[in-house]
């Protein structure tokens, strides 16, 4: 059986740059490290983290005075900043760059007496804290549908953001249908969407041209890993979001020629090497990587972490 792997496929920089947040702290600082909310969606990672010291926590009261404190990839409102610093909490933000951008813009349009649409999924955490950081009326627009809904104070005063994890193609039709409604609105450039949403959101359309059967590893509660299984269903293709090789089903590869292997981006490489040697165990495979978009993309650590090395960096490849 032929596996195709996707490329890019994966931790994205956002990601990346979270995960080794904590464990620099751990380095540097020692155990325990908290972290509100799973620093990415990832079981796995979640996991590895927390048998090294991280322990994660839904709210900041969870928290012992004065203990170092990490906010996760996603983003958290300005409610919770607040709070933290309210009880003295050293904070270390592992907020993605690209979502801190998102905030910097629904900041900016609110300034200019604007009310604001996101193009979001509900309760997401990264939606959650991004309607947190905006000081505007924000209204939550989820499908092409859900645009007829919008009732801002001022039709001429309006402006969109989009979460960061849907990509171009998940946007252009709601987008659209604001344009349709609300001819003044603004909004942000499509180059400032996630480069890596859109990235393996591409991938998956690529493989799904030539492969009979798509599968993509990461979590149930990652919002582009379930979107990447949902494009490969588009396409016509079976397609199954699986945590790691322990989900593999054998009966989904009979008569099956060619398998094609993806990742969302916070799902670590070592899973896919692990779902590889699974399928290895199913049947006789042959692998090769699909030609893609070679991501260079990184971001700086913030000051206090700049020196530090992780101890050990069990999510690399």
């Amino acid at each position: 059986m032929r596996v195709v792997l996707a490329q890019p496929r994966g931790f994205c920089a956002g990601v990346e740059r979270a995960i080794e947040i904590v464990e620099r702290a751990l380095t540097k600082y020692g155990p325990p490290i908290y972290v509100r909310h799973e620093i990415v969606h990832n079981r796995h990672v979640v996991e590895d983290l927390r048998q090294r010291g991280a322990v994660f926590v839904d709210e900041l009261d969870e928290i012992p005075p004065g203990a170092m404190t990490v906010f996760s990839a996603h983003g958290v409102p300005r409610r919770v900043e607040e709070i933290a610093a309210e009880r003295g909490l050293p904070v270390l933000d592992a907020t993605c760059p690209l979502v801190a951008k998102v905030h910097n813009e629904g900041r900016r349009y609110a300034a200019q007496g604007r009310e604001i649409v996101l193009v979001g999924h509900a309760g997401h955490a990264e939606v959650e804290g991004t309607i947190g950081q905006v000081p505007a009326k924000v209204h939550l627009v989820q499908t092409v549908e859900d645009v007829a809904s919008v009732t801002p104070t001022d039709a001429e005063r309006l402006a969109y953001i989009t979460q960061t994890t849907l990509s171009v193609d998940d946007t252009r039709g709601i987008i659209a249908a604001l344009k349709t409604r609300f001819p003044a609105i603004v909004g942000p450039d499509v180059r400032d969407i996630c480069y890596a949403t859109q990235n393996r959101q591409q991938a998956v359309r690529d493989l799904a041209s030539q492969v009979d059967l798509i599968l993509v590893v990461g979590s149930r509660n990652s919002s582009n890993s379930n979107r990447l299984r949902e494009i490969g269903e588009e396409l016509g293709k079976p397609a199954y979001l699986i945590d790691d090789a322990a989900a593999l089903k054998s009966e989904w590869f009979e008569g099956i020629a060619s398998v094609g292997l993806t990742a969302g981006a916070s799902a670590p490489e070592t899973l896919v090497r692990g779902v590889i040697d699974g399928l290895r165990a199913i049947t006789p495979i042959e692998v090769e990587t699909l030609a893609g978009v070679a991501e260079d993309v990184r971001f700086r650590f913030p000051p206090e972490l700049a020196d530090t090395v992780p101890a050990a960096t069990a999510h690399a490849a």
